[in-house]
């Protein structure tokens, strides 16, 4: 299939008229509320489909997938959520990080809920327990807030002479605070300095990079973000064109030409979440599904990144990367 027939797919569902949807009434339909974009989300689509067809759920064929995009924009997830609810879908996945999780967890206390990348999901609100859930919410954890030590211990390997080192996230994710205590703290144990820039557009996006530009900051450690995500080729392009080295917390973002990620699989948390998808559909209920805890991490390195900026990767770093693109 092509990719852009994959991604015209993502909305299929959504464009069925009334007649059809009836006719597919004998087949359970899951919501995808995803708070980034369906262009740069072909891959973890993929995965959570294969999640489903591991659990003996076909796309197309014996469950139907109704998809909902904000593209970054926070402020449509409920509005979004509450469509996916009227529709009395059988389970929702929460696509792209506690945005939409938070959202969908507003709008329904029935429906089961997966949500598919969660730091903290405790400290955010989402299930009182990782072992018992208890509710009608459960999903994927991730350790973005925790690896933050690991990222910036990485990019000052990479960038040793980078007196000052810049954070760019976006503080309209509730997740954000947890990142920006976590890099805070590895900061003061290296004594390293660090600049944070927020941005929830594409002009404080700009503006950012200019800004680190103009105070000659040495290097940029990007969140995990699916703002960001959804503006994922913005950014890495950003940083080339104002030579910055950026770390972040997904391969994505460097196999399209940053520097360097570190960080859990985001595919095989898509991927489990659909396995949570599958048995629910199958009679299983979230509350018995304990959140998942990642166990793949990933450091990736792009070879031809780093010439173009002048830099030499360290050999114990090479060694031990997961991937290296060259």
């Amino acid at each position: 299939m092509r990719r852009r027939d994959f991604i015209a797919g993502l909305g299929i569902t959504a464009a069925l008229p009334t007649q059809a949807r009836a006719q597919q009434s004998a087949i359970p339909f899951v919501g995808f509320l995803s708070s980034r974009s369906p262009g740069e989300s072909e891959a973890v689509v993929a995965a959570f489909r294969g999640g489903l067809a591991e659990s003996g759920f076909i796309a197309g064929q014996n469950v139907a997938i109704e998809y909902r995009w904000a593209e970054g924009r926070y402020d449509r997830l409920p509005q979004l959520a509450a469509e996916l609810v009227n529709m009395r879908i059988a389970v929702i996945l929460a696509a792209g990080g506690p945005p939409s999780a938070l959202a969908a967890k507003k709008a329904t206390t029935e429906i089961p809920i997966v949500f598919s990348a969660a730091d903290d999901p405790v400290g955010l609100g989402l299930v009182p327990s990782l072992s018992r859930p208890g509710g009608n919410v459960t999903g994927m954890s991730v350790f973005n807030a925790t690896l933050s030590a690991k990222r910036l211990a990485l990019l000052h390997e990479f960038v040793p002479a980078a007196s000052t080192i810049a954070y760019l996230t976006n503080p309209a994710n509730p997740s954000s605070h947890m990142e920006v205590d976590g890099l805070k703290e590895a900061a003061k144990s290296s004594a390293t300095k660090v600049k944070y820039f927020n941005a929830t557009n594409d002009q404080e996006i700009e503006a950012a990079f200019s800004g680190m530009s103009a105070e000659h900051i040495g290097a940029v450690i990007v969140a995990g973000e699916p703002f960001f995500d959804s503006r994922r080729a913005f950014i890495v392009g950003l940083a080339a064109k104002f030579a910055i080295p950026a770390s972040y917390g997904w391969r994505e973002n460097v196999m399209l030409g940053g520097l360097l990620s570190y960080g859990t699989s985001i595919t095989d948390s898509y991927r489990n979440a659909g396995l949570y998808c599958g048995r629910i559909l199958k009679g299983e209920k979230p509350a018995d599904l304990p959140v998942m805890q990642p166990t793949k991490f990933e450091l990736t390195i792009n070879l031809k990144t780093a010439k173009s900026l002048g830099l030499n990767v360290p050999a114990a770093l090479l060694t031990g990367a997961d991937e290296v693109i060259e």
